[in-house]
Formats: C-alpha cells, structure tokens, sequence
C-alpha cells in the first residue's frame, strides 16, 4: 500500500496559530504508520515522501500505480476559519457532500471553489473506474477506528464521519484511496495534541487498525493479498 503525507517542501499546508505545520504532522504520522504496518503486520507500505520536499498532487498518485499499491490513504491535518471547529473526518472521491467539503478540496487542490467545478467533468468519466465501493468501506473502518481510539483517552474528540469531495490527489488512483483529515491544526487544542508524540502514534495506530478492519471485511475480493496471520488475533 502507499502511505502519502499531504503537503512538503514549499507547500506547507495548513498552519496552526502557535505554527505547526501540516506538512511536518502529516509526515511523522506516515512514518509511524509505515514502522506499525511492517513491524506488526509484515505489509511493505511505500510513503510517497520521506522528507521535506514538494510533491506535485498527480505524482502521489502515479507513485500509487506505478506501485500496484492495494490501498492508497493520504494524511492531511484539517484546517477551518473558525477557531473552535475540531474533529476527524475521512474523505473518499467523489462530488463534494456539502459547502465545507467543496472549501476544503480547494483548498487542498489549491485551487478556487470556480475552478474545482471543472473537476465534475473529469469525474464523470473516472467514476466508473474508481472503486469506490471499496474505498468507501476502507474510509468507513478508518474512521471508526481513530474515532474509537481518541475518544476514549482525550477530551471533546469530534466524529464527522466519512464525507466526499474532488480530492486532486486522489483521482487517477486504480486502488481504493482514501483521503485522512486526522485534526484541526487550525484548532488551539489539537493543534497542541498533533504537536505530541503520544498523540500522533495514537492517530498512526487507528489508521493502522482501520486497515485491518478492511482487510478483514474485504479480503481477496479487493484484490489484495491474503490477510496476514497477525491480523487474526486482533
């Protein structure tokens, strides 16, 4: 599966208000997640970057086919113009659900909400080849999990649930692919959360459990290899 940590280099995505940066979060979660996902479940997970460098949003995903990579899940920390807007959601490719989803694949996309619009077209054309399905399903046990593990262990832990939008990085992908906005980095208090250790493993590890939920539930059917001894146990 390929790991992609959203943003890098002179994209540093969202900044928090003491200056956290996206792209710095984002890629420590990945490295987590990558260390979880080989050392616990013998998978071979491939990030799309390892370091601080810019990543143009179509090379994730080509990285992700060129790969023949089961699974494409991308990390990002969220962002709002309201300070007190928190909580996790996940993403899968589609028309956006609602305003704020549209607002947040511009941003992401770099582009205006205009623009965005022209992504319809493109999208009516790659919907019969996106397994949506199964990327829907992957998005679902995702989110549950870090939903799960959070909210037991930290206070005001938000569930927005699985949500849709034009992502730019996710179209293309020949996988299911699912787009993570793990916090609001634009939040106070989770800005400081996504700034601890602790917390970032606890966000790697909810990923990694969703993942095996997936696995579970969806098996060879998606294409994937059988499901490792490891994952029984659990």
């Amino acid at each position: 599966m390929v790991i992609d940590p959203g943003h890098g280099g002179k994209d540093p995505g969202a900044i928090g208000p003491s200056g956290l940066m996206e792209k710095d979060v984002v890629l420590r979660i990945a490295k987590k997640l990558e260390r979880k996902l080989r050392q616990e479940l013998q998978l071979e997970p491939v990030l799309t970057r390892r370091d601080d460098r810019f990543l143009p949003l179509d090379e994730r995903t080509a990285i992700a086919n060129t790969q023949k990579a089961d699974l494409f899940i991308s990390i990002h920390a969220n962002a709002a113009r309201g300070r007190s807007t928190r909580g996790v959601e996940t993403y899968v490719l589609n028309f956006a659900t609602d305003e704020e989803a549209m607002e947040l694949a511009a941003i992401e996309n770099a582009v205006s909400t205009k623009k965005l619009s022209d992504l319809e077209y493109i999208l009516y054309d790659l919907m019969r080849n996106v397994k949506y399905n199964e990327s829907l399903a992957l998005a679902e046990q995702v989110q549950g999990s870090i939903y799960g593990r959070l909210r037991g262990k930290y206070s005001r832990v938000k569930n927005l649930g699985v949500k849709e939008a034009p992502f730019y990085v996710l179209i293309g992908a020949n996988m299911p692919c699912i787009l993570v906005e793990v916090s609001f980095i634009s939040n106070r208090d989770e800005e400081k959360r996504l700034g601890s250790d602790r917390y970032l493993e606890e966000l790697a590890s909810g990923i990694r459990d969703g993942i095996i939920r997936y696995m579970k539930e969806i098996g060879q059917s998606a294409g994937l290899e059988a499901v490792p001894q490891t994952l029984t146990s659990r």
